[in-house]
């Protein structure tokens, strides 16, 4: 099994960098690679909504001016997703958000081609805007039919400079305890894959307010 990470710091080894390894190194126990890829410190422009991807269905956005695509196949080659951002403002990082605005709407538009993988999402902060920034990560995953597993806290670890994090003695355990439920979960879902029926995909329905 494979889990696919994706670092949106800037810094490439940072302290988002040292939790998506907390996580790492859980999994790899558990003999599941784990690939992190640096995106914090690409230009990665935003999402055009142009709606090309949902027209062509070839599971590409229409920017191919970055490495956007070549991530999305990794994603849907990966039996499990990390995200990992530092906070900005209570939020996720510029060119993290511009990433996964694309990426998972291109892969909702192609098929659900991340239904049933497993994704988490681990923050960096020093000190306020973690829970925003967590649960904001977290949308992408719960609107793409991905199962979440959790660790006994929410996964924000604490430090400004980097190595900081090896400080945050309680921020390590929950790293750790979620690589743990995430092995877990893969492992069950493997278990499970040909011997329990999968639900059936449901046609999208769109409304808005006005009709």
């Amino acid at each position: 099994m494979k889990v696919v990470a994706f670092n949106g710091s800037p810094k490439k080894e940072g302290n988002t960098y040292s939790a998506i390894q907390m996580v790492a190194q859980e999994l790899e126990k558990e003999n599941i690679s784990v690939e992190i890829v640096h995106v914090g410190n690409k230009a990665v422009r935003g999402c055009l909504a142009c709606n090309h991807c949902a027209k062509n269905l070839n599971e590409q956005c229409v920017i191919n001016t970055d490495s956007v695509n070549e991530w999305i196949q990794k994603m849907k080659e990966a039996d499990g997703i990390i995200l990992g951002s530092p906070v900005y403002y209570s939020a996720i990082a510029g060119t993290m958000k511009a990433f996964v605005d694309r990426a998972f709407y291109v892969c909702a538009a192609n098929n659900q081609l991340l239904r049933h993988k497993v994704g988490t999402s681990v923050v960096a902060v020093r000190r306020s805007g973690g829970i925003p920034t967590f649960d904001q990560l977290n949308h992408y995953f719960t609107i793409s039919e991905m199962l979440v597993p959790s660790s006994n806290y929410w996964n924000v670890i604490h430090g400004t400079e980097p190595g900081e994090t090896e400080q945050d003695e309680e921020g390590k355990l929950i790293m750790k305890v979620l690589g743990q439920n995430m092995a877990w979960l893969l492992k069950l879902i493997e278990y499970g894959r040909g011997n329990i029926t999968e639900p059936a995909k449901q046609e999208k329905i769109f409304t808005n307010f006005i009709r």
